[in-house]
């Protein structure tokens, strides 16, 4: 059955008209979900309310399908809500936008020989001395492919779908036009500037050029620090719509759920210093936290790290507000804390003038929880119910919602990711020391705190 699958397929639409009419297809069924959840709630005697009808398993279901079906930027979006969402949305609609980040269904046989024939020219098998045309995995923007070059050596070859790249300016439209009517994105707030910078990031991930170009900075950056391993490009074989790399074994990240604790923790601590490093030290970040971005080879101990088209320069004002937010937390300064936030544009103003007593029981659970001794359990979530409750409380005042500076957003998922995925692996690390290191690695110097 899965050898029948993969021969079909799933072709990419690559064409404007053919992804208009799958987002058409898509807010016609929501559409008719609502409807349909509303008769219910009707018949039932509740008051429908149209956030309630949304926010449905079918209507979920339905996202998730059709996301995975265009691939792309509707696909990398719909990931990005379903990466974010865990500890917001109803569990239910979580677990099906986290399909998202599972692998998509690969083009069909016929479509990858088209993209390769386009990119390498008809006798594309004779650059290379073995493919193997079943995927490795599946993504939102290509697929990856085990090969072998001329002289011997194992490669993974990652291949763009069709039509991903002049789609992406309309797919990422079509996303905010469908939040926008859906009320669940307020008319009054502005977020063409994010919008633009969500299309800037996906033109440049789908650049493969500007992807080896940065995996080779990224490996140059990591060195040869040995907890780390960074697949190397191919130039000679690399194109916009093709990257050629070393192929490193590796299992997925997920995998080491049932690993040893010290293993878990080891991990973990390498996944927190390495996001404080591109904050602080390197001034680069990859700022796609998916889990598939990691595996772990166990051979060498090390984490492949995969997938540099998201990566992207830290400007020096958004490493000091982390700096400022990370000093003012770990000494305990809790409206030092409120001011970075709000400085940094994590935190609009509105909200803190009329949420103040919520915004600063956020602060004091945060910053206790930043206090406790010994390493930090990233499994012991119980402190997010309690945020969260804050949180929904200042979120239903729809009038003060307020978009952070996207920097800053780019960043933050990635570190939100890191935690996600520490806290995933029920991880305990030492926290605190690695904020010292990283900071003392810094030009400012390591600025002391409270033990």
């Amino acid at each position: 059955m899965a050898d029948e699958e993969f021969a079909r397929g799933r072709a990419v639409p690559g064409g404007r008209l053919a992804r208009l009419g799958r987002f058409g297809r898509l807010a016609g069924g929501v559409a008719g979900g609502v409807l349909a959840e509303g008769a219910r709630r009707l018949a039932a005697g509740e008051r429908p309310r149209l956030d309630a009808m949304l926010l449905t398993p079918a209507n979920a279901l339905r996202l998730a399908d059709q996301l995975a079906h265009l691939r792309g930027a509707a696909m990398k979006l719909g990931q990005m809500l379903s990466l974010d969402a865990g500890d917001i949305l109803p569990p239910e609609f979580a677990q099906i936008l986290a399909r998202l980040r599972e692998d998509a269904q690969p083009m069909p046989p016929r479509q990858l020989d088209q993209v390769l024939t386009a990119e390498w020219g008809a006798a594309w098998r004779d650059r290379l001395s073995g493919f193997q045309g079943r995927p490795l995995a599946a993504a939102s923007i290509g697929q990856v492919h085990r090969a072998r070059s001329a002289d011997g050596r194992e490669l993974a070859i990652k291949i763009q779908y069709p039509g991903i790249a002049r789609s992406i300016d309309a797919d990422v439209d079509n996303v905010a036009t469908l939040l926008r009517v859906s009320g669940l994105v307020p008319r009054e707030l502005d977020i063409a500037p994010l919008l633009a910078e969500a299309k800037r990031q996906l033109h440049e991930e789908a650049d493969y050029l500007r992807e080896a170009a940065m995996m080779a900075r990224y490996a140059a950056l990591v060195g040869d620090d040995p907890a780390y391993r960074v697949p190397r490009p191919d130039a000679a074989l690399t194109t916009p719509r093709l990257l050629a790399m070393d192929y490193v074994e590796g299992v997925p990240i997920e995998s080491l759920v049932s690993a040893p604790q010290a293993t878990r923790d080891r991990v973990a601590g390498a996944l927190v210093r390495l996001v404080l490093r591109e904050l602080f030290v390197f001034g680069v970040m990859q700022t796609d936290p998916n889990f598939a971005n990691y595996r772990w080879n166990a051979a060498e101990e090390r984490l492949v790290l995969l997938d540099f088209g998201a990566a992207r320069p830290v400007a020096p004002e958004t490493a000091a507000a982390y700096r400022r937010l990370l000093v003012a937390g770990l000494a305990g300064d809790r409206d030092a804390v409120r001011d970075a936030a709000v400085a940094a544009g994590f935190l609009g103003a509105a909200a803190v003038a009329r949420h103040r007593a919520a915004v600063d029981r956020i602060v004091a659970i945060i910053v206790s929880e930043m206090d406790r001794p010994g390493p930090f359990d990233f499994g012991d979530r119980g402190f997010l119910g309690e945020v969260r409750g804050e949180a929904l409380t200042m979120a239903g005042d729809r009038a003060t919602w307020h978009v952070p500076p996207a920097a800053m957003l780019f960043a933050q998922r990635k570190i939100s990711g890191t935690a996600l995925l520490a806290a995933r692996l029920k991880a305990r690390v030492d926290v605190r020391a690695l904020v010292d290191e990283a900071l003392a690695a810094t030009p400012e110097g390591l600025v002391t705190v409270p033990s």
